[in-house]
């Protein structure tokens, strides 16, 4: 009876058809569902509760009044999808981070994408992300973003898109894990019946694209996890990949640069060196010898160290240029002037509204598109034109008109839809988003699914954590035996 009344005839349904019926990844799922009743549903919802509270999965909210931590969000229907249509999706994303790594290489070296006018010069030279330290610096394997977390989003017609790129410290797969986690224990009966492709390797592939990196060449070199403390909202995850992989969580108190321009890890039998360092704190703050003076989070020397290639460090400082949502607009011929290759995975329509005729439209159309600032993240920032006020779309037109490079526009996606829910009896379509994580070293991995965020709001398409958004598991499904 949970299905009978619900409608997801408005947007694509990852996984009900317009005419109610479940669609082949999600057949088993959805009839496994029906056969539940009322009770047996909230039983499990509460057990999903638990099992947050007890595995102590949380994140923080920075608010006026302090930071807060929160109980993980959680939806216990999962999302599906076709493992064939992920296989594709899976080869568009290499495609797109063996690119981006290339044009990162290629600006901090000879700059042949600027010589050759793909992309204009001002871009590179006003993006607040491009590090002149870093001009002239080898890092492993010509690779500059090892770990990168790639937003999709599916449209009316059911194809995949990418929203943005978020190569500088991107967050979120220990989230992933742990919704798989979650559901194992809330839903096991549903691993017996369906063919759902693994996901749990991912700290495994992690230590091995880390240990690719080491400047020695020795049997057990030492990584670590650089974390900025436990005030960090991130800090659960930083804790949680350390413990996975085996290795150290060590804060920039922890590590020091001696006159060999090595970096070393202070421990009770002395100190021991470093050779690969995933680090969790943004460029600025990682060396106060070489950028923000007063920062206490990183280390004095550790881009000394990294330049002289007696440490790793991923994502390596200066790759966060290509994290610029002026950038992204650029990626399809990013692909094709390195690669010779077509875009296997599409963009969003974007304006840049640094172009005078692309930036008349957005300021004509600002109830209609979604505004976003360069550089921001976690939702923040945002214009959602649909749902703004006059008011807020004033202030919009003054900040794209003040700084017209720092702002682009896209279209009002009708973004994909899954079932969530929301009490014990009642099923809703709730708007959704995809972040698989690529890892890119000497090879390159991509993990079976991604962290899906859910807008738990009605007609919300925010889905950020930090803005009240939500989170489900995410099955790659094999339906070749059906």
């Amino acid at each position: 009876m949970i299905w009978d009344n619900y409608q997801s005839k408005q947007h694509y349904d990852e996984l009900i058809t317009p005419t109610g019926r479940a669609r082949d990844s999600a057949d088993k799922l959805v009839k496994h569902i029906s056969e539940m009743d009322e009770k047996d549903l909230d039983r499990r919802r509460q057990m999903a509760d638990v099992t947050i509270q007890e595995m102590g999965i949380s994140f923080t909210v920075y608010t006026e009044e302090g930071n807060i931590d929160r109980a993980w969000p959680f939806d216990i229907i999962p999302r599906t999808i076709p493992a064939p249509l992920w296989k594709t999706t899976a080869d568009g994303l290499k495609q797109r981070l063996k690119a981006l790594n290339m044009f990162i290489d290629d600006l901090y070296h000879d700059q042949n994408v600027i010589k050759d006018g793909i992309i204009p010069e001002h871009i590179i030279k006003e993006s607040k992300n491009f590090r002149p330290e870093c001009v002239g610096v080898n890092p492993a394997h010509g690779v500059w973003a090892h770990i990168c977390g790639t937003d999709l989003v599916r449209d009316a017609d059911g194809q995949f898109y990418v929203l943005e790129d978020n190569l500088r410290v991107p967050s979120g797969v220990s989230y992933m894990l742990e919704n798989r986690a979650i559901t194992k224990r809330i839903l096991p009966e549903m691993f017996e019946k369906e063919n759902i492709l693994p996901l749990d390797d991912y700290p495994e592939q992690l230590f091995d694209m880390l240990l690719s990196l080491s400047p020695r060449e020795i049997e057990e070199p030492e990584i670590v996890v650089l974390t900025p403390g436990i005030f960090n909202s991130a800090y659960f995850e930083h804790a949680f990949l350390a413990q996975k992989m085996g290795v150290e969580l060590v804060e920039g108190s922890d590590l020091f640069v001696d006159d060999d321009d090595c970096v070393y890890m202070k421990t009770i039998s002395g100190p021991e060196r470093v050779d690969v360092i995933y680090r969790r704190i943004d460029d600025l703050f990682i060396d106060p010898e070489v950028f923000d003076k007063e920062s206490v989070l990183g280390v004095p020397g550790m881009m000394r160290a990294w330049k002289a290639g007696n440490v790793a460090l991923a994502n390596a400082p200066g790759a966060g240029v290509a994290d610029d949502k002026v950038i992204y607009a650029y990626v399809p011929k990013i692909i094709e002037y390195y690669l010779n290759e077509k875009p296997i995975l599409p963009n969003v329509e974007t304006f840049l509204c640094e172009d005078p005729e692309q930036r008349a439209y957005v300021l004509e159309h600002l109830d209609e598109l979604v505004i976003k600032p360069a550089n921001e993240s976690g939702g923040y920032g945002m214009l959602i034109g649909p749902h703004s006020t006059k008011k807020e779309q004033a202030t919009f037109a003054e900040l794209i008109q003040e700084n017209p490079r720092n702002y682009i526009a896209q279209p009002t996606l009708s973004l994909s839809t899954a079932p969530t829910l929301i009490s014990s009896n009642t099923m809703e379509p709730r708007h959704l988003d995809l972040r698989p994580f690529i890892l890119q070293g000497k090879n390159t991995y991509v993990t079976t699914g991604g962290l899906t965020r859910v807008a738990m709001k009605k007609g919300s398409l925010v889905v950020n954590s930090s803005q009240g958004g939500g989170s489900k598991d995410t099955w790659i499904v094999d339906t070749e035996d059906k």
